[in-house]
């Protein structure tokens, strides 16, 4: 009987070593090619530094009404480049890349109540920078995962929005459904931080995939824009800065709490979306009080990129109603 309780507990001990010890002995080889976000700053970048992130945002447009535009997953300040002017048109307009996506920095937290990737760290990115502008309000205009964010300020701070316009909005939930709460701490442990980027790198397969399912007419997106698109992944530290995102502290769950929004909403959506399909936009159109949608026929997931136009006029039907 004592041998085998000796032998249980060493297992036991093995067991806890190998955990504790054996992922810091895996080797995270950066990848190649990487490049700091400086190669890729424009003539009209800016910066400004928010809750001790450096944001990299664009700005056009003068006027008292303010346009807050928030990118999809994957995206930059490049998503709105067919519209920024048509919003300008209409007031004062600010693009700007949060953390992990574009050009805007990278920080690697020392613990997670640090973390700058989650929703809520996100929402106070957007409070602090309608703050740094000095903004009373503004009309948020966020595509898919920003169109979440857009939400989730809207919930939190409805009288810092004037309106909200959700574009193709992904509001299934505050930080995706593929990780559950429950498994956070895990992933919060050094071990798992260490291995973390390799856990991410798939996204050198996924990402281009994403991208060629965003677009309904497959023409109009040219070379130039895919690559834009691609640089993404060109950027030292994105695959941490990934796992930074994908494992942030947890937030609550969006859908249920579309009922008590009570802002000005109204959706635009391509009726041909393959990453989430148009009757998604009618069940939540429903379930905000007086929301209204508009389906673009013939465009798919980035219709401020695919159908700029029919996008364009739709929207300010819309913002002639809310002035």
């Amino acid at each position: 009987m004592k041998n085998w309780k000796k032998t249980i507990f060493l297992f036991v001990i093995f067991a806890c070593l190998t955990m504790a010890v054996g992922p810091f002995v895996v080797p995270v080889p950066e990848l190649d090619g990487l490049v700091s976000e400086e190669e890729f700053i424009d003539a009209d970048s800016k910066f400004i530094e928010i809750n001790d992130v450096n944001i990299h945002y664009k700005e056009a447009g003068t006027g008292e009404r303010m346009f807050i535009l928030l990118h999809p997953f994957g995206g930059s300040t490049f998503s709105w480049r067919e519209v920024m002017d048509d919003f300008a048109a209409m007031g004062r307009v600010i693009a700007y890349d949060r953390p992990a996506f574009g050009i805007s920095e990278r920080p690697m937290p020392e613990n997670w109540l640090e973390n700058p990737y989650g929703m809520k760290a996100n929402v106070e990115i957007l409070r602090g920078l309608l703050d740094e502008f000095g903004v009373e309000k503004a009309v948020l205009v966020g595509n898919s995962a920003g169109g979440g964010l857009a939400v989730a300020f809207g919930l939190e701070y409805p009288e810092r929005v004037e309106a909200l316009l959700l574009v193709d909005p992904g509001v299934g939930g505050g930080r995706g459904p593929q990780f559950p709460a429950w498994a956070l701490p895990l992933m919060w442990t050094p071990q798992m931080r260490h291995i973390g980027p390799l856990l991410m790198r798939d996204y050198q397969e996924r990402l281009p995939n994403t991208i060629e399912r965003e677009w309904y007419d497959g023409s109009k997106l040219t070379d130039e824009i895919r690559q834009e698109y691609l640089n993404l992944l060109r950027i030292k530290n994105w695959d941490r800065a990934f796992y930074e995102l994908n494992f942030a502290p947890a937030y609550p769950e969006l859908r249920p709490l579309l009922p008590t929004l009570t802002v000005p909403t109204y959706i635009i959506a391509g009726q041909e979306d393959r990453l989430i399909r148009y009757w998604y936009f009618e069940a939540i159109a429903n379930e905000i009080p007086n929301a209204k949608l508009t389906l673009i026929p013939q465009c798919g997931h980035v219709p401020q990129e695919e159908c700029p136009v029919e996008f364009m006029k739709a929207a300010n039907r819309y913002l002639m109603e809310v002035e």
